[in-house]
């Protein structure tokens, strides 16, 4: 009898030659296991995905609630479904007042997906800027505006009239002008090796949108829910983007995306043509309640409130002859290596004992750091003698 790890490799699309095969039993908090019960600790999140942790037990108890009701009914947007209500209400409700309008989708990429048409439709332009190693999904229009050709380059031609400016430098906002539609950028830049904007230079993109009736489009479908020290990120910079891209730690560990904007933006997707944006799963209700609970625990219980903390702790105990930088913003760090085989060993090594770390896809000379919220001092104290264990080794 063939094994699960052969099974997965015969039987399962594969996206490298060199999976991890790591094979998952259980997960629990901070943890997964694998069949023989060896703990390892995430801190990755499943790609900034266990914001709460795996299986929070509220997460849980919302959906064996919903699944007593109701699963898929109808396509997104037809029917009164009080999941999908609910968690609409509560998000306007922690969102500055032109965000109050929510569309779900199943993923990130679908929320860029809605966000750049949302942009055309609503700006009869058709320019998109977006930034030098950008990253908003795989799908074909967020690959436009992804910001690194060697992986767009096998699947040209892409959407037309997609501009790329670089971040932190002024001079090139003067490319915005009245003939675009929107600029997409990420709060943080996740796989760029977390890029942190400055405050200044996101105050005068705002300021060049507002001036060239450009809308602003925030990616923040890694940096939501807290990540960054802040429920969004954008806060950071004491401004409000038109339109918010939100996904991965939102639903608590279930698929859910959404594309946010003000009734007026979104309310032209309502004709000319009727029905301009479509989903048929998008704010399925197991995914909205298992994200309301999230949410809800992500407020309820303050995970925002140690973060800034424990990004010290890490950047204080992550020194070491071979880390060139420790960068980022909150828990989502990027550990700056010399190379990929540095990285790769690094992170077999870490694996061996006990501790999921990652890279970044455009950036691979760089570690990924972005743990749970609900890390504790002890779990980042083993996380970091860990991983300097691993590069004393090299």
């Amino acid at each position: 009898m063939l094994s699960q790890k052969q099974l997965f490799l015969l039987n399962t699309a594969q996206t490298s030659n060199f999976p991890r095969l790591l094979e998952i039993e259980k997960a629990e908090g901070n943890y997964l296991y694998d069949p023989q019960g060896k703990p390892y600790l995430d801190l990755v999140s499943g790609f900034a995905v266990s914001n709460i942790g795996h299986r929070h037990p509220k997460v849980i108890d919302a959906i064996q609630q919903q699944l007593q009701k109701y699963l898929h009914v109808t396509v997104y947007g037809e029917f009164v479904q009080s999941p999908q209500v609910n968690f609409a209400k509560k998000l306007s409700e922690v969102l500055p007042q032109n965000l109050s309008s929510v569309y779900f989708t199943n993923s990130g990429a679908e929320a860029t997906e809605g966000a750049l048409k949302l942009a055309k439709r609503y700006t009869n332009r058709s320019e998109i800027i977006a930034f030098t190693g950008a990253y908003h999904g795989s799908t074909h229009g967020a690959l436009s505006v992804m910001g690194n050709e060697h992986y767009k380059q096998a699947y040209r031609p892409l959407l037309p009239d997609i501009k790329f400016i670089q971040l932190n430098t002024l001079p090139d906002l003067a490319k915005i002008t009245n003939k675009t539609a929107a600029v997409i950028l990420e709060a943080v830049q996740g796989e760029a090796g977390i890029r942190v904007p400055d405050l200044a230079y996101i105050q005068a993109l705002r300021k060049q949108c507002d001036d060239t009736g450009t809308l602003l489009i925030f990616d923040e479908i890694q940096t939501g829910f807290g990540r960054t020290g802040k429920l969004f990120a954008f806060e950071h910079y004491g401004i409000v983007p038109d339109v918010l891209l939100i996904a991965k730690g939102m639903g608590g560990g279930m698929p859910i995306g959404a594309f946010v904007s003000s009734a007026d933006i979104m309310g032209v997707l309502k004709d000319n043509p009727i029905l301009g944006h479509i989903t048929t799963f998008g704010g399925h209700p197991v995914s909205c309640a298992a994200g309301l609970a999230s949410l809800n625990v992500i407020l309820d219980d303050g995970l925002t409130h140690n973060v800034a903390q424990f990004e010290k702790l890490f950047k204080s105990k992550l020194q070491h002859p071979k880390i060139k930088e420790t960068r980022g913003l909150g828990l989502m760090i990027a550990i700056q290596l010399s190379d990929f085989a540095e990285v790769e060993a690094v992170s077999k090594k870490c694996l061996d004992d006990g501790l999921i770390i990652d890279w970044f896809l455009h950036c691979d000379s760089a570690l990924r750091v972005a743990p749970p919220l609900s890390i504790t001092e002890e779990e980042i104290n083993f996380a970091c003698s860990t991983i300097l264990k691993a590069l004393s080794s090299l």
